[in-house]
């Protein structure tokens, strides 16, 4: 059912004053809290990726008090081991003697934040996949449901910085969105200066609950998505594989089809905070880089020439039309 201009204009009004709280956390950086919120609303998992200092922890500290949600901080290290995440049964006494009870690790919240991730062993980072794709988590045979929702925003610096592994693609497939921190401009800087102090947190009221959240994603489900919009995605996606546009054959192995459904949420998520009730070209376009870029694996010769993923991702945006060529008569209808 398609949802009404009310709730969408009720439901944009209660996003902009979030927006207006992490704004007042996060200086500078309107462009990735709009990603951040989109991604979450889209029920997606967010890859942060920037320099040590740059507000990437603070962002979701941001999310976390102004959500109101059960938030739980794992500090990845070349150490720690699968169930220091997932949790693990421990040997206790119980009414029909003594058992083994499965003990939550930290990764039961609504809000986890995976700090560092890439300094973890692949082994240790391969213990999210379960979690981030079914929002449950198997321990010797015995599943557990994960908190609803659920949320992982997980941080990583630069891959050149020592210490640090690179993300398996299984893993890096299962987040909606990779976005870039960036560094301050001197204006934003000097705002930092003035109107912070080192080891102080900014204070931020709750803006909303879990429930009010919820609503919101449901809402999400219900924007309209054109049929020609669906075409786009899927054209978009295709393109990304060797022999379907002249840019992939910069690009070794494409995009998923998990892609082409992480297209479609964002886009719909997008359309919700601008308040309207059907998603856009202009929705896809926007959320295609950081949907995109992490999910293609460029070929040798495209990365010696500098070529990156991010150019690789605006490069198909260019080429491949909004509208294909031989839509079919039924598409052309509802354009």
């Amino acid at each position: 059912m398609p949802a009404s201009e009310a709730d969408i204009q009720k439901h944009a009004a209660e996003i902009a004053r979030l927006k207006e709280a992490l704004n007042s956390v996060l200086f500078g950086q309107e462009a990735l809290i709009d990603l951040t919120l989109t991604g979450l609303l889209a029920r997606g998992h967010l890859l942060l990726e920037g320099l040590p200092g740059l507000g990437k922890t603070e962002l979701v500290k941001g999310l976390s008090k102004a959500l109101r949600l059960q938030t739980k901080r794992i500090q990845f290290t070349p150490d720690l081991l699968p169930g220091d995440i997932t949790g693990n049964p421990v040997l206790q006494e119980t009414d029909s003697g003594r058992a083994f009870v499965f003990q939550p690790g930290p990764l039961f919240a609504n809000l986890v934040l995976a700090d560092e991730i890439n300094r973890a062993s692949p082994k240790t980072q391969s213990a999210l996949l379960e979690a981030m794709q079914e929002r449950r988590v198997t321990v010797l045979g015995e599943t557990h449901e994960l908190p609803k929702p659920f949320f992982v925003l997980a941080t990583q610096n630069p891959i050149e910085l020592e210490g640090t592994y690179p993300l398996p693609e299984a893993q890096l497939d299962r987040f909606l969105f990779k976005l870039e921190v960036t560094r301050n401009d001197v204006r934003t800087l000097e705002k930092i200066v003035s109107g912070r102090e080192l080891g102080v947190e900014p204070r931020l009221d709750p803006v909303m609950d879990a429930a009010t959240l919820e609503g919101i994603m449901d809402c999400v489900r219900e924007i309209y998505l054109p049929d020609v919009v669906a075409n786009y995605i899927a054209r978009l996606v295709d393109a990304t594989h060797t022999g379907q546009s002249r840019t992939a054959e910069a690009i070794k192995f494409g995009a998923s089809p998990r892609a082409a459904l992480s297209l479609a949420a964002a886009a719909r998520a997008r359309a919700l905070i601008a308040g309207r009730i059907n998603a856009s070209f202009e929705d896809v376009k926007a959320v295609a880089v950081p949907v995109l870029q992490h999910r293609i694996i460029l070929e040798y010769n495209a990365r010696i020439d500098g070529r990156t993923n991010r150019q690789i991702v605006d490069d198909l945006l260019a080429e491949v039309p909004t509208q294909a060529l031989d839509v079919p008569a039924t598409l052309k209808a509802t354009a």
